[in-house]
Formats: structure tokens, sequence, C-alpha cells
């Protein structure tokens, strides 16, 4: 893990950003590769959806579709201003948004704890718009929910996690943490980057533990689920 390393690119504004397309990118399928459920809907009554971002967004959503009562998942861009970008457009950075991943999950068999938990353990979230060897915007960390009980979760395990941080010498979240309205529309990415590892077992992925542990508490668990995601 390399932590507050690189410097930080600029984000584009509003009036520099690409004009994008008003309609969306052709070939995107319905269906989950692997998990054989939609990847836009409707899903089964009371699934709900969190939106993060990590970095590449291949090995983000490896990490979430493994993990017991997540109904689907899919990658996107988010928390920008381009409608409807191509990844290209995405990867200039002047479209201002960020490689996210779609989860829809089951609050009855998980919740946003331990999605979060998974979150904040694979990636590094002090390093300020990059992962590694990926530089530029569109590899932000961010926390993007649609419940109040998401957010509160999202502001309480990133305390947490800072906490771990500081405890073994490295620096602060750089996380954005913002509602999905704020941050605007989920555009899929095309087809081919759809569950891209499961596809592309070898493919490129950044993305593994980074040896601290964020501590979240079993108070607000659903008390069938396990408070530790399975490892891999």
């Amino acid at each position: 893990m390399v932590f507050g390393f690189g410097r930080t690119p600029e984000m584009v504004s509003p009036t520099d950003a690409l004009p994008g397309r008003e309609q969306p990118l052709p070939g995107i399928p319905d269906t989950h590769e692997l998990l054989g459920t939609s990847m836009h809907g409707p899903w089964p009554e009371g699934t709900q959806v969190l939106y993060v971002a990590m970095g590449c967004f291949w090995g983000s959503e490896r990490i979430f579709w493994k993990l017991p009562g997540v109904v689907t998942t899919a990658v996107g861009y988010m928390g920008g201003y381009t409608p409807n970008p191509t990844y290209e457009e995405t990867c200039t950075g002047r479209t201002g948004h960020a490689e996210a991943v779609l989860v829809a999950y089951d609050p009855t068999r998980t919740a946003p704890d331990l999605l979060l938990k998974a979150f904040w353990e694979n990636h590094d979230p002090t390093t300020a718009n990059r992962q590694g060897n990926d530089v530029g915007t569109q590899y932000r960390s961010a926390i993007y929910w649609t419940t109040p009980e998401q957010q509160e979760s999202a502001e309480r395990t990133r305390d947490l996690f800072a906490n771990e941080l500081r405890s073994n010498g490295y620096g602060e979240p750089t996380t954005e943490l913002r509602s999905a309205d704020d941050a605007g529309p989920f555009y899929y990415a095309e087809g081919y980057h759809q569950q891209y590892l499961h596809k592309n077992p070898m493919g490129y992925c950044n993305h593994g533990p980074n040896g601290l542990t964020c501590p979240v508490g079993v108070a607000n668990l659903p008390a069938q689920i396990d408070i530790l995601p399975p490892s891999e």
C-alpha cells in the first residue's frame, strides 16, 4: 500500500467539461455475467443501492460481487459533469467523473457497514486522485449514498478508518462523501468493462487488502449475518 504518494490532478470545471451525448452508450448488457441478475433493475422489493469509487473499476467491482447479500453490481461513471461519457473521455479527466461501482444489495442479508468495511480495507483512501500508478481525478476515492443509513455509515466508518490510519502513521482519508442525488447520475460503462475480471481473470487489477482494519461494530447489523465479509 502506497500512502500519500504523488501530486493531485485538478478537477475539471463544469464549463470546461466535455459535452458528452444525450443517449446512453450502446451495447450495455442488462444481465450480470456472473450473478445472472439485472444490472439495471427492477430488483427485488427492498433492494438498496450504494455507489463507491476506489480507483480502476475493474478490481473494485470484483470485491463487491463476491460479498454476501449483494444482488448485483455494475461499473460506470459518476460524480462529474459530462452526460453519458465514454471510457476514453473519462480517462482524459475532462468529464469530472470517477470510475464507480453500483452495488445493489439486500439489506436483510448485509449492511452498509459491511460493504464499506470492504471498501476501506481494499484501497488507499489517502492518495487523492490516485491508486498506485493510476493517476487522475477518475481514480479518486468516493462514497455516494442513497439512504440516511448509508450516509451515517459512510461518515462513521470514515472516522473509524481515519483513526486506524493515524494509529499506523498514515495520512488522512481524502474520500469524497456525497449523496447520490448531489453526485448526479450513474452512467453505465461500456459492455466490455462490466464484470471485466470475471471475463478476463488475468486482467489488470491493483486492488487487494491494504493491511489495515476498519473496526465496524455489530449494533446495526442484521442478526443473521456475520460481521466480516469472506476473504479471498
